[in-house]
């Protein structure tokens, strides 16, 4: 077995089987339904960006005690093209 192989081999039976894809279903669908969720965040989530990047290019940050840094705005990241934030679980809803 490799050291990233997760799958133990289980003999189950049906009960079990049929319990086991009643879960998974259950938690596909709540996966789903926090995905939509975040989605539906993204305006908010990019105005809390602009605000953080605001506090932190004016105000500063906490370095030590009272000492602040102020990060000039020509550092600050920019989200590169095509690249959304998403959420994220070892193991998606299928078909995806």
């Amino acid at each position: 077995m490799s050291f990233k192989n997760l799958f133990i081999k289980h003999e189950r039976s049906a009960e079990e089987e049929a319990w086991l894809q009643e879960e998974i279903a259950e938690q596909e669908d709540r996966f789903s339904q926090i995905e939509n969720t975040m989605e539906d965040l993204k305006p908010i989530r990019a105005q809390w960006y602009r605000e953080f990047f605001d506090r932190i290019s004016t105000t500063g940050f906490n370095v030590d005690g009272d000492e602040k840094m102020v990060i000039p705005r020509d550092q600050l990241p920019v989200q590169p093209d095509g690249n959304e934030d998403r959420v994220v679980w070892k193991h998606g809803v299928d078909g995806e």
